[in-house]
């Protein structure tokens, strides 16, 4: 009995074997789409996927900065309640990070600053802050300053070896620069509107009283290294050659700089200037471009959304290094997912609220909350989108360090794209597909 048992195994197993091996490598119906009909034949169609389906867990934001509740680090039936001390108002700013969605992974580094956590300057006429690299180590190719002005407070004579640009954010400052060809140039600039100055060109900021509070201005550089601390002044330069020298230089007696400075100024009060205040006359003549932008007054474009406006080197020609998009998103709209190939943003959100993924390629993604007076750093070719999570507009700057704006749109590009190579990445639908723009949307509303 046993011999006969152990010959019909031997006749048996290899049939076994080979319908084990068939189950296994036939199409398998219920790793199907959902939704997808199983109509005889249709399941070779729809071959099991490479990887599992992405997730439909809920993510939107589960607070704001104005909930009255107490933040938890929660999200469905993930995480759990803070057993030890909060900083609520913190957490309530912040709810991507205490409960992020579900679709954040690996790491990103810190892409917010409030300038509300950096140290101020305070001075007679005056304050600045700074945002650089020492704060948001992912900031390497931008930093910025917000800084005020009393009406006549002067940001004294100086230069620094990177490109200067400013937005006016309140009242009216008035600009003064000499080109290395002796070319000089005087202006105001009025809330909302720009000047620009390239690297090592030297320079004077003041305050107007066209406001009588002054004025206040976001400056940004080029490098993220930038210190505003660090900058070339004229005060402290003079303070630091033998007066022999300056006599000898400016060919007259040394009595004449008996009440120079000891010390840099850098920012001290002065007499309010004239709004048609002309520079000295020169005989190298005024520059053949003006350095700042009536920024203001330019028309937006409308998009479903929001509105944008664009300043870079095609209508503001001196602004060689830095360009700028204002943006607006009414409530429940996003700038649409896009990326910018081969420049960092620097991001400055003038009103609202708002949050931002960033992906970072091989998985990394993470999600910031911002409010208004925040920065945000997006690295060039990041993935990103930015969503309005408030119930009033959103305006922000995007600014990149380039001297044309450009960005790639994640729709566009689709929708340019071969359908079948699209659908054979996503499996979308023909109507779905035959929906995605040729044209970027750029603000796109809700459905």
């Amino acid at each position: 009995m046993p011999r006969l048992t152990s010959s019909l195994a031997r006749r048996i197993l290899p049939s076994l074997i080979l319908a084990s091996i068939l189950a296994t490598s036939a199409p398998c119906i219920s790793a199907l789409p959902t939704g997808t009909p199983t109509a005889p034949g249709l399941a070779a169609a729809y071959p099991s996927p490479t990887v599992p389906y992405a997730s439909d867990d809920p993510n939107d934001e589960l607070w704001n900065a104005h909930s009255d509740i107490t933040p938890e680090a929660q999200r469905g039936r993930l995480g759990g309640t803070v057993l030890g001390p909060q900083n609520a108002p913190l957490e309530l700013q912040n709810p991507s990070l205490l409960a992020p969605p579900t679709t954040d992974h690996g790491d990103v580094p810190n892409a917010k600053w409030p300038f509300s956590l950096s140290h101020n300057r305070l001075q007679t006429g005056g304050w600045a802050r700074q945002q650089n690299v020492n704060d948001m180590p992912i900031a390497k190719g931008i930093a910025g300053v917000n800084m005020r002005l009393e009406p006549g407070a002067i940001r004294e004579l100086h230069w620094h070896n990177t490109a200067e640009w400013a937005y006016v954010l309140k009242g009216s400052t008035q600009i003064t620069t000499v080109t290395a060809e002796g070319q000089n140039y005087v202006a105001t600039v009025p809330q909302g509107s720009l000047w620009y100055f390239p690297p090592g060109q030297p320079h004077s900021l003041q305050a107007t009283d066209d406001d009588p509070e002054g004025s206040e201005f976001l400056l940004v550089f080029d490098d993220g290294n930038f210190n505003e601390d660090s900058t070339f002044l004229l005060t402290d330069w003079l303070a630091h050659v033998p007066k022999e020298v300056l006599a000898k230089n400016f060919r007259t007696d040394q009595s004449a700089f008996d009440r120079i400075p000891g010390e840099q100024l850098y920012i001290f009060p002065g007499p309010v200037p004239a709004d048609n205040q002309q520079p000295p006359t020169s005989p190298q003549g005024t520059t053949p471009l003006p350095y700042t932008y009536d920024f203001a007054s330019m028309k937006p474009t409308q998009y479903a959304g929001g509105t944008v406006k664009i300043a870079d080197s095609r209508n503001f020609k001196v602004a060689k290094d830095i360009a700028v998009a204002e943006v607006t998103v009414e409530p429940g709209s996003m700038r649409e997912l896009h990326w910018h190939p081969s420049d960092d943003e620097w991001t400055y959100f003038l009103e609202g609220s708002a949050r931002i993924t960033l992906f970072a390629a091989a998985g990394n993604a993470r999600t910031f909350d911002y409010q208004a007076g925040d920065v945000a750093y997006v690295p060039a070719s990041y993935g990103h989108y930015i969503e309005n999570t408030g119930n009033t507009t959103l305006r922000l700057l995007e600014i990149l360090k380039t001297d044309v704006f450009k960005d790639i749109s994640l729709n566009q590009w689709l929708a340019l794209t071969p359908p079948e190579l699209v659908k054979a990445h996503l499996e979308l639908s023909d109507e779905t597909i035959g929906q995605l723009s040729k044209t970027k949307p750029v603000v796109v509303a809700p459905q």
